[in-house]
């Protein structure tokens, strides 16, 4: 690896965050063969979007460790960080100019962190020649998209087929504090412990702690094989960028067909404490568990935190039970300050949903026979007319309430932390969101706890609403 040295200031052999480095890196054994077509066309900078994502991800992963989680004020302070291809007959290597210091120790970048750079060029490469670029996928179509998600998934090498059930997707915020972020590190031991494996959206707070928790589990009981997936989207990396953590990454092309993954590959699913985010994954997946084709699935779903955010799941509750009703409130559990107890009844879920696809020769690795309804795959652009015609409203089937009130939430995350939401409030003010009170007041008063409770952003910044509730 080669590198500038007036770009470069190593103190006590760590390179700090402000500073910036060039660098050369090699894939090692961080990637698969690609064509020189497939580099030529998608990542050359003359090809505009293809390479701007790839620049934008990629400035995400190697910012790992960062506390700033506005993507757009990331993009401003490392405007002039550019990543090139270099095409060479036995390989590619990747051009780095201006790149963060913190990637880097004694001036190389920190093997995670490749490992990391390099699935980002994997999945965008293959997103754009294989799903976007085939016309065999019809991405208005629900089976088409979910048929993208398996081949995105099978390509980044994330499903198994000879393995039993064992992927627990644990959910939760970034901004959570430290006795929540403790209490998700022991629920990820007492996982690992019982030869779980674990999955999150790969960012710092509660997608890092049951990750960490669960290797202590898995080195006590020898496992040298822990599995640590982490799934994101290009508009939300920058925020979240992969915590250290994690050793199979995979980025899906949306919010939509990232949740679709998790909902597909996870065995077992655990809430922890979060914001606007957290509760779009619950009322995506709630949602779909509400679609009547899917009442006799077992898909365990677990809330749970430290006795400090007992409170915290009872207004979840509370606004699950006011917009969604009861029905809704069956399809989870809350249990409170027993990790232990949370891991065993996680377990038991899991055997359960092996029977169950056992007896209806379903796969281990993919969840085929959950139904998921378009109103949950197709994208959703949250710009201000999208938000303010959005139905809230009881009177429609409570899955389909359940998913308009998703794409509310969807546009909380993206006006808080992702570029396009952030530049469009400043340029149009805040989104409005209206709809029948029966609607608004339980999702009014839910967000100003949020806000009150410093769970919209990271703590010690001050927020300022994207949004604004009509009631």
């Amino acid at each position: 690896m080669s590198q500038s040295s007036q770009n470069q200031s190593l103190s006590d052999g760590n390179a700090l965050a402000s500073e910036k480095v060039n660098a050369v890196v090699s894939p090692g054994n961080c990637l698969d063969i690609l064509s020189k077509i497939e580099i030529g066309q998608l990542l050359d900078s003359s090809h505009g979007g293809a390479y701007e994502l790839f620049r934008r991800c990629s400035l995400a992963v190697l910012n790992c460790g960062s506390e700033m989680d506005d993507s757009k004020a990331i993009l401003e302070n490392f405007s002039d960080f550019s990543i090139h291809v270099r095409q060479q007959g036995r390989g590619i290597k990747l051009d780095l100019k201006n790149a963060p210091g913190s990637a880097f120790v004694d001036g190389e970048l920190v093997l995670g962190i490749k490992e990391h750079l390099f699935a980002v060029l994997r999945d965008i490469v293959f997103i754009n020649t294989q799903i976007i670029g085939d016309q065999s996928f019809d991405l208005t179509q629900s089976g088409d998209i979910t048929n993208a998600v398996f081949h995105i998934l099978r390509n980044a090498g994330i499903l198994l087929p000879r393995k039993q059930p064992d992927m627990v997707v644990c959910w939760g915020g970034h901004s959570i504090n430290r006795e929540e972020y403790d209490y998700s590190k022991d629920l990820g031991y007492q996982l690992g412990l019982r030869n779980l494996n674990v999955c999150t959206g790969c960012g710092p707070g509660a997608m890092k702690g049951p990750m960490k928790g669960a290797m202590i589990g898995h080195s006590k009981q020898r496992i040298i094989d822990g599995r640590y997936v982490g799934i994101t989207e290009p508009g939300i990396i920058a925020a979240e960028p992969p915590n250290p953590i994690v050793n199979e990454l995979v980025i899906l092309p949306d919010i939509e067909k990232r949740l679709e993954a998790f909902v597909r590959m996870g065995h077992g699913f655990v809430v922890f404490p979060g914001g606007v985010g957290t509760v779009e994954e619950i009322l995506m997946l709630i949602g779909i568990l509400l679609h009547p084709a899917n009442t006799e699935i077992p898909f365990p779903l677990i809330f749970t935190g430290p006795r400090s955010s007992e409170s915290y799941f009872a207004q979840i509750d509370q606004f699950i039970s006011a917009v969604l009703d009861e029905p809704a409130r069956q399809k989870y559990s809350v249990i409170i300050d027993n990790p232990e107890l949370v891991a065993r009844e996680v377990k038991q879920g899991i055997d359960s949903v092996q029977r169950y696809r056992e007896h209806n020769h379903d796969a281990y690795y993919f969840n085929w026979q959950l139904m998921i309804q378009p109103d949950f795959q197709l994208p959703f652009v949250p710009n201000h007319a999208a938000m303010a015609s959005l139905k809230l409203h009881k009177d429609q089937p409570i899955h389909k309430l359940a998913a308009n009130l998703r794409k509310a939430f969807s546009g909380i995350v993206a006006g808080n932390v992702k570029e396009d939401g952030i530049r469009s409030i400043e340029q149009y003010g805040p989104f409005k969101i209206n709809g029948d009170r029966a609607i608004t007041k339980p999702l009014d008063n839910l967000l100003q706890r949020f806000v009150d409770q410093q769970r919209m952003k990271l703590p010690g910044t001050r927020y300022e609403p994207c949004y604004e509730i009509i009631t």
